[in-house]
């Protein structure tokens, strides 16, 4: 769920509306028994959505909070949430660009970067969930989780509908949890979705659209 499609970007008392608007959705999630992920969407959010992560956590503990990799604080930050009970999605943020300053540039340091907070998750105490189509890097995840002695259901790998297929079941197959996320919406909306997929990952471009436009 993302902060800004429940008020926080309203002139005035926008982080509070946010806040209330989301505590009523993670109500109706806990009453329907499924679970909230607070997605992160850009570098000057980042403070506000762990404070409604925070203030979330006080009655609805599972409440995941979404880390970008190339976001150069990032490890610090899952340093702090790899605490037992914690949910944390973490992706590389390739849709929200950054400065230098804040930010890997990189696609290999942004990489890097990934593997040292999937480090961190693994290691720590609470529910990791790995969102790439990267195969080195899921590679690597699984070997770190091997490596701590992981349970299958103790973590899990996230990936879209429609892109690298054939990994999807390798990891099911394997008995890891898998996440896939369908999209649904009007045509304006999966427009804006296609885009930024292909500018993150151009050589899935035609797969996924294939994806879009197929049935079974």
């Amino acid at each position: 769920m993302k902060l800004s499609a429940v008020g926080r970007g309203l002139p005035e008392d926008g982080e509070k509306i946010a806040l209330d608007n989301a505590r009523q959705i993670c109500e109706a999630a806990a009453a329907a028994g499924t679970t909230v992920t607070i997605d992160m969407e850009d570098r000057t959010a980042v403070d506000s959505t762990l404070g409604v992560v925070r203030d979330l956590r006080a009655d609805f503990p599972w409440v995941g909070a979404v880390f970008l990799a190339d976001l150069r604080r990032t490890e610090a930050d899952c340093r702090d949430l790899a605490t037992a009970g914690s949910r944390v999605r973490l992706c590389k943020g390739a849709a929200y660009p950054q400065p230098d300053s804040v930010a890997y540039q990189d696609k290999q340091d942004v990489r890097r970067s990934y593997v040292r907070c999937a480090k961190v998750l693994l290691e720590g105490n609470g529910y990791p969930m790995l969102a790439t189509h990267d195969a080195d890097i899921i590679d690597i995840s699984r070997s770190l989780a091997d490596k701590e002695l992981r349970a299958p259901e103790s973590f899990e790998f996230q990936m879209f509908f429609g892109i690298r297929p054939d990994e999807q079941l390798r990891l099911a197959e394997a008995g890891h949890r898998l996440r896939v996320y369908v999209p649904y919406g009007d045509q304006r909306r999966w427009y804006s979705y296609a885009m930024h997929r292909m500018a993150e990952r151009p050589s899935d471009t035609m797969p996924f659209l294939r994806s879009g436009s197929t049935k079974g």
